[in-house]
């Protein structure tokens, strides 16, 4: 086993001799910020009124738009992104994304961000999760152990343009629509009911306290009553099923016995074990170093708690859609005894999608590790994350680390598991869930006030997913071409 650095193994962090150093621009900084406490802010009136005239700079109408600039080529966008990918694991995305238009609306992240670039935008920011569709949602436990529904994926997050992540979850819920079989009418409803939900919420989000918007969450007792009766039990099954997967659950579907040890069992090309990192570098050794980085990550009280286990094992695993190729490592951790398992997820951060596309929007002490810009945003948006939420860097690579499973459950959107009712009701959890981490993370009464009371906001955005659609059948027939002509290498089988 691999010991994790205990809190008496960790040198001490030397305190600032503050009187023996001149003024930085980080003393600057402080003063400029002390001095904004005291000055006065805009009412909630004077920000909805200042949302209500960006109407005269950006019609809401004008969101309904879409045109493909000529620069975007999907397949060149896809290609680039692979070029940092394992490269044996690349054709197991291709086989993915080809799956449905859905799978490749879910995979092309890059390519949304691109078409995305030129579209309007008021210049209100938020923290974007800049994934934004209908399969990025999901139940988790927050630290008080209770199922809290809010957005799941966080590798593109970045500050940026709030409408960008609307567009792009309302597109995902007519995709999504059309995926399950549902009519024209049915496609737009979907896409109607996220957009509508993530304008009344945002409105409401408006009038709320700062401190009553950052405690808000949608725990399971309000995603049940916020559904129609009907589907009441369906939803209850799901959270059900996350209340049952657990450590311990992972403990009996990942692993064996081996010479009376849990051992986690090798699946190839899903989940592999390796004596080494890609860099040649013992695997126990690499775990090893980058717990003790991601241990300064985490809060005193967290870096106590993890210091109690020690590694048993470790092994890679090929995770989502859009994610496959990038590294990702499952560590098996033992506590008190093998009743006590804690099982870690290592997963690669790459630099966000939408930071190609928005070079002038700064990120605020930007961080140098792509881990801890994937933590930051989602501490900042989600509510209650993993307690064990940190980073860290395998051989220059970026990681951010979470638990691998805490009572996570989420939506099967597939044909037969899920009715179109039964989307059009998720979609509008999912825009309720979006608009509270906007309000998080930037100006809900700005935003709420030029989103307004009327549908017209809703009507673009039902515009847009229905021509937004149109070009991820196109892209998907031709990247269903590219793979008939040999263009693009994809795997024969896809089991995992």
């Amino acid at each position: 086993m691999i010991d994790v650095p205990t809190l008496n193994d960790r040198k001490p962090r030397m305190a600032r001799d503050q009187s023996a150093e001149p003024a930085t621009d980080v003393d600057h900084r402080a003063e400029a910020l002390a001095s904004a406490f005291t000055e006065p802010m805009p009412s909630v009136e004077q920000r909805m009124a200042a949302g209500k005239a960006l109407r005269e700079r950006v019609p809401r109408a004008s969101h309904g738009a879409f045109e493909r600039m000529p620069k975007v080529d999907p397949l060149a966008i896809l290609a680039a992104q692979a070029t940092s990918r394992l490269a044996e694991l690349v054709p197991v995305r291709h086989a993915r994304m080809l799956q449905s238009p859905f799978a490749f609306l879910r995979g092309s992240a890059a390519v949304m961000a691109a078409d995305l670039a030129g579209s309007p935008a008021t210049g209100l920011q938020v923290q974007a999760c800049g994934d934004m569709h209908v399969a990025n949602f999901g139940v988790f436990a927050s630290a008080e152990r209770q199922l809290v529904f809010a957005i799941n994926d966080f590798d593109e997050t970045r500050p940026g343009p709030w409408e960008w992540d609307v567009k792009r979850l309302a597109a995902s819920a007519f995709v999504a629509m059309q995926h399950l079989g549902g009519d024209k009418s049915q496609r737009e409803a979907a896409a109607r009911a996220a957009a509508e939900s993530y304008r009344i919420r945002m409105r409401r989000y408006a009038g709320m306290g700062q401190l009553e918007v950052w405690y808000d969450m949608i725990d399971s007792k309000r995603l049940i009553e916020s559904l129609p009766p009907g589907l009441r039990g369906a939803a209850g099954a799901v959270l059900d099923k996350a209340r049952r997967r657990t450590h311990m659950q992972v403990l009996d579907k990942m692993t064996d016995l081996v010479d009376a040890q849990h051992r986690i069992v090798e699946q190839r090309p899903f989940i592999v074990r390796s004596a080494l990192t890609s860099k040649g570098r013992p695997v126990g050794e690499a775990i090893g170093h980058c717990l003790a980085q991601y241990l300064d990550s985490l809060a005193p009280e967290r870096r106590l708690l993890l210091s109690r286990y020690r590694v048993v094992d470790a092994a890679q695993k090929v995770v989502g859609v859009g994610s496959v190729g990038t590294r990702c490592w499952i560590v098996l951790m033992r506590g008190r005894d093998d009743d006590d398992p804690l099982f870690l997820q290592f997963k690669e951060a790459q630099a966000s999608v939408l930071e190609a596309w928005l070079p002038d929007v700064p990120v605020p002490d930007a961080p140098t590790n792509h881990g801890e810009r994937v933590v930051r945003g989602q501490r900042l948006i989600q509510g209650s994350p993993d307690i064990f939420l940190g980073w860290g860097e395998i051989d220059g690579v970026h990681f951010y680390i979470r638990q691998l499973r805490d009572m996570k459950g989420g939506m099967d959107l597939e044909p037969g598991e899920t009715t179109p009712t039964g989307l059009i009701e998720y979609t509008r959890l999912c825009g309720w869930a979006l608009a509270l981490a906007h309000a998080k993370s930037g100006d809900a009464a700005t935003i709420g006030g030029y989103l307004g009371k009327s549908d017209v906001f809703d009507d673009a955005l039902v515009e847009f997913a229905t021509a937004y659609a149109a070009q991820t059948r196109a892209d998907h027939a031709a990247f269903e071409a590219a793979a008939r002509e040999g263009l693009i290498e994809v795997a024969a089988v896809d089991r995992a």
